[in-house]
């Protein structure tokens, strides 16, 4: 399954992700570019982040240790500065 990250937007994969040993437990997509990315879900491996990375998005894994919600603001602060430099 595919669904779209529009443009200049983030997103959160925590119910996408459905290896028990994926070592994540939560990825934070942004999309800074000015186009739509498609992304294939549900996120299965490791290798997933490099092929995502290399569409144009940032990738933030989140681990069991960290604050997801911490993470999500700085990329959406982020986000902002890249808005309003475009």
């Amino acid at each position: 399954m595919k669904f779209v990250v529009r443009a200049q937007h983030i997103v959160s994969l925590g119910g996408y992700i459905v290896e028990r040993n994926f070592p994540y437990r939560n990825i934070i997509l942004v999309n800074k570019t000015l186009e739509p990315i498609k992304v294939e879900v549900p996120v299965f491996h490791q290798e997933w982040i490099e092929e995502h990375e290399n569409l144009g998005l940032d990738v933030i894994p989140v681990k069991e240790d960290e604050s997801f919600l911490n993470l999500f603001r700085k990329a959406k602060a982020d986000l902002e500065l890249t808005r309003e430099n475009n």
